[in-house]
């Protein structure tokens, strides 16, 4: 019961690292809003957390339009009364459509910035002022490994999101500790999800990727979920505007 008398609400809950953290902060003791844009998989999110006896709502949100990230925030505030933990979690890979930025088409470029930056502003945004009123709580936002690093195979809209990610999570950190509100960011490495599986299917990619992990395996929902937890805690009450890479030893190599 680390999470104990804890409102969290988790975007992108409806499949992978979200739905693992969904479930392991229910298990855990947390109310968890799950925001997600697919209804389906949202409510089945929910559906998992309640026959295990946990509490959670579910409230549809594309985490590019603010106006979703705001009734996320509401869903938390009327469904349990308060806000503690905003956990950033949604993402986009478009590796097929983010390239170079001087061939990227920049609709999509908008589309995926949208939803790995703006997500977070918004949510923090309309989140932040809830978590005073409740005393303080915890941001995590999710970042990447290609934060870090740059590549012989660009994805400049996602890479130069996430790296604004990561003085955006600094920021919050710093402007709004005396509100003790704290604010890190996990980079994950490759992890087995929904969003890397079709890349997951050319046997080359995958060993190459894997020659390339200290650790000799993927990361699993559950290794960005154990993080997540660590950071939602009181456990981590002494940490604030910190990077937690979390990636099979990747960027030791």
């Amino acid at each position: 019961m680390r999470l104990k008398d804890k409102v969290a609400i988790i975007t992108g809950a409806g499949m992978g690292q979200g739905r693992a953290a969904a479930v392991k902060f229910a298990k855990e003791g947390a109310k968890v809003v799950v925001g997600d844009i697919d209804a389906a998989a949202g409510n089945e999110t929910v559906d998992i957390i309640k026959k295990a006896g946990g509490d959670a709502v579910f409230s549809q949100c594309n985490v590019g339009v603010e106006e979703d990230c705001a009734k996320l925030v509401k869903a938390a505030v009327d469904s349990f009364g308060k806000l503690n933990v905003i956990y950033n979690n949604a993402g986009v890979l478009w590796k097929d459509k983010d390239v170079s930025l001087v061939d990227i088409d920049m609709k999509n470029w908008k589309t995926i910035t949208d939803i790995c930056l703006m997500g977070s502003v918004y949510t923090c945004r309309h989140g932040v002022p809830e978590m005073k009123k409740a005393g303080g709580g915890s941001i995590i936002n999710i970042g990447s490994i290609s934060a870090l690093t740059g590549s012989t195979i660009p994805q400049d809209a996602y890479n130069a999101a996430k790296g604004a990610l990561i003085i955006l999570t600094k920021s919050i950190a710093i402007q709004f500790a005396k509100d003790k509100i704290r604010c890190n960011i996990i980079h994950p490495g490759m992890i087995n999800t929904p969003m890397q599986h079709k890349y997951m299917q050319n046997p080359q990619w995958l060993k190459a990727v894997l020659d390339c992990i200290p650790l000799g395996r993927f990361g699993e929902p559950e290794d960005i979920a154990n993080a997540a937890l660590f950071l939602a805690s009181d456990e981590s009450s002494f940490m604030t505007g910190a990077e937690m890479v979390v990636d099979g030893g990747f960027m030791a190599t």
